[in-house]
């Protein structure tokens, strides 16, 4: 066996020199069980690698990933952390961790058949896309560096915790483990999540497997210098260790070193490891075609496969008779294991839609409807007052709503609290939260959008509340990851096993001069995704309705406030409560009509309104408007009611005309009502360009009242 590195303490933001230091240590702390059951677990995983790739070849699975070469320090990882204390956010080369932790090969081979009984996402996902809710393990996902945010989120939930005295799921000393291969430190959320991690100094431990290649491309064309602990070693309190992760002992050591740092509060710790890679990426991959046999068999030299039973046997820890008699009974329970997982039937095909939304709490349903018993109180005010005073009552109700993204607090540095006004948002709608409820509940992030995402899907998973804020809808994208890939997949992935109700509130929508950048819609790129709620109130009242039941729901939602509509005086309301809710799905009919249905939402509402009651009062049509306040779910039946009645339909958004949301609706119509329809299903919307910041040019790209008038006056003389 290899010696170990035992790199002294490094000083505040500087890598760590390695030292020697004996095996032995470990070996007299594991003792003999320990050392031959982790043998046990590191042969278990090569050969369910081993069987895996054998059923592939044989057309009985579809997919198959190794964590071959990975084993000892995988299964030292799993000696020095604790299945259902600690938390886990791995990748999919953790075989050997996820059975030292406790998962069964027969599990493993269920999702590599995609059984129904398959603990990883019920058949689900591919093969090596770990999760197990019983052990902590967060349910791995393919994008590569999605799990970084999510991580850094989980720690924080553990200083949040902490901060706020809430001991229910949290023991107190529980550490986050993340790992990574090395081609995946070159994401940006990795760079992201360190500055989080060492910034709020958070109980979490990075683990990379560095085994010299992300697929085909080396590390040293995705690293610069070759080595990421020493890229990362500026990070201030970052505690850094280097490792040959194919001696099981020295990463024994090591990790113990760095995960006892994490749970003595002492901030965040990077374990930096060298592994090998004795199989190709994946069996969609042939590494012969990049690298020479001279550098495989130099791996080969090194696979602890080879070298640690070796070790056992000179140590006196075991016989060759013993550990020969230990792999026949580990082929034999993988192939009795694989029999099981052949038979298993796979999930039903009215299984496909389960989880994707939460199946216990309905957000569409009789409970979320207190929109007829309002208690109102005050004089009318505007949507940013009833949105804050939504967050105010819903922070008082429940301790583990936390609001935080740019700009959101009053302050960032506590000791101005009381002695400047504070700011609480761009456009105030969550002031006076931060001076009210805290620091621990109310925090500025940084500039940084996939870092507020990520963050609060990790906060959701340990059971916080995030409802944060992406200040402006134009600059969501560098989260769209977060959120198309992780936040909407979430529930359905793990097959109801994990879920993140997250409230992602954001402002958008022109009307405001504010040009191409300040003036984006785009609500279909949201509502295109199963697993999102998406919602977007035009008047204030139903702004504070609509978030109470974003926030007491169990799924993520988007939450979109229309800029313009912020401070209008026409769209004003009274305070109605702390238990007035809206339920998503049911539209509002503003105007009744007879001749034409016009179906609208957000800053077109008032604008096809106004332009109803012009050709009203001038004996043309009679318009019936009807604001969906929801766009997904949205209230098909009030629509299609309405349709039926007039005979005549417009749906109008403020997006671009083609490929938008509107156009979904004026499908459905079509599908549903057209025996009832005496026109063609017309739409009012955006010029397919951009909105300028000169005056004329944003008038002549957004609907105005004339644009809604003439469709009006023109779908009437059809």
């Amino acid at each position: 066996m290899a010696t170990s590195t035992r790199p002294s303490r490094p000083r505040k933001g500087e890598a760590a020199e390695p030292a020697l230091s004996s095996p032995a240590s470990s070996a007299s702390a594991l003792g003999r069980d320990q050392l031959v059951h982790a043998y046990r677990v590191m042969y278990t995983s090569r050969r369910l690698d081993d069987k895996e790739i054998q059923l592939k070849r044989q057309n009985r699975i579809f997919f198959q990933i190794s964590g071959a070469g990975h084993e000892a320090l995988m299964t030292a990882a799993g000696l020095v952390l604790r299945p259902a204390y600690d938390w886990f956010y791995l990748y999919y080369r953790d075989r050997a961790l996820c059975l030292q932790l406790g998962m069964t090969p027969a599990e493993m081979l269920y999702s590599a058949v995609g059984a129904a009984v398959d603990p990883n996402s019920g058949g689900r996902q591919m093969p090596s896309h770990w999760g197990k809710k019983e052990l902590n393990i967060v349910s791995v996902s393919s994008p590569t560096g999605t799990q970084f945010l999510q991580a850094v989120g989980s720690a924080e939930a553990t200083l949040r915790a902490r901060q706020l005295g809430v001991s229910e799921g949290f023991p107190g000393d529980d550490v986050t483990l993340v790992t990574t291969g090395d081609g995946t430190t070159s994401e940006g959320e990795f760079w992201e999540s360190l500055n989080t991690a060492t910034n709020l100094q958070l109980p979490i431990v990075y683990l990379v497997e560095d085994n010299g290649y992300a697929i085909s491309v080396p590390v040293e064309v995705n690293t610069a210098g070759g080595s990421i602990s020493k890229l990362v070693a500026s990070f201030p309190g970052l505690y850094i260790q280097e490792v040959d992760g194919c001696d099981l002992l020295a990463s024994y050591d090591v990790l113990q070193r760095a995960v006892q740092h994490a749970r003595a509060r002492k901030g965040p710790a990077l374990v930096h490891a060298k592994v090998i890679r004795p199989y190709s990426h994946s069996l969609s991959d042939d590494e012969v075609f990049y690298r020479p046999p001279e550098e495989r068999e130099a791996d080969a030299a090194r696979d602890p496969l080879t070298t640690f039973p070796r070790w056992l046997v000179a140590h006196g820890h075991a016989t060759e008779a013993e550990l020969q008699a230990l792999r026949d009974a580990v082929d034999a329970e993988i192939l009795a294991a694989t029999d099981d997982a052949l038979a298993q039937p796979q999930p039903a095909h009215d299984s496909v839609l389960f989880g994707v939304y939460s199946p216990d709490v309905d957000p569409t349903s009789e409970r979320f409807d207190t929109e007829d018993d309002p208690q109102f109180a005050g004089e009318p005010t505007t949507m940013v007052d009833l949105l804050n005073a939504c967050m105010r009552d819903e922070m008082a109700r429940d301790e583990r709503i936390l609001v935080f993204g740019e700009d959101v607090a009053d302050v960032s540095r506590d000791q101005y609290l009381g002695k400047v006004k504070g700011k609480g948002g761009v456009f105030k709608v969550t002031h006076g939260l931060q001076t009210r409820y805290g620091s621990a509940r109310v925090y500025n992030s940084p500039l940084a959008e996939a870092n507020i995402v990520g963050r609060a899907i990790g906060l959701a998973h340990r059971g916080f509340k995030p409802v944060v804020e992406i200040q402006f809808f134009d600059y969501i994208w560098p989260a769209f990851m977060q959120i198309r890939d992780e936040l909407a997949t979430m529930r359905w992935r793990s097959n109801n096993a994990f879920s993140a109700p997250v409230v992602i509130r954001t402002t958008y929508g022109g009307y405001i001069r504010g040009a191409i950048y300040h003036s984006q819609t785009g609500a279909s790129l949201f509502t295109h995704n199963p697993g999102l709620r998406v919602v977007c109130p035009s008047n204030a009242l139903d702004a504070n309705g609509l978030l109470r039941t974003a926030i007491r729901g169990d799924d993520p939602v988007i939450f979109l406030e229309h800029k313009h509509l912020y401070r209008q005086t026409y769209n004003k309301g009274q305070y109605p409560g702390p238990n007035f809710m809206i339920p998503f799905g049911k539209a509002a009919v503003l105007r009744e009509g007879t001749d034409v249905t016009l179906v609208t939402y957000g800053a077109t509402v008032q604008r096809a309104l106004v332009a109803a009651k012009q050709i009203a009062e001038e004996g043309g049509p009679s318009v019936e408007v009807i604001d969906l306040r929801t766009l997904s779910p949205w209230d098909q039946e009030a629509v299609f009611a309405s349709v039926k009645k007039t005979g005549r339909v417009i749906v109008a958004t403020e997006d671009a005309l083609s490929w938008g949301y509107g156009a979904e609706i004026a499908a459905k119509i079509a599908d549903e009502c057209f025996a009832w329809l005496d026109a063609p299903v017309r739409r009012v919307a955006s010029a397919d360009a951009f909105v300028g910041y000169a005056p004329t040019l944003e008038d002549a790209t957004l609907p105005q009242v004339e644009t809604f008038r003439k469709a009006y006056l023109e779908i009437a003389a059809y």
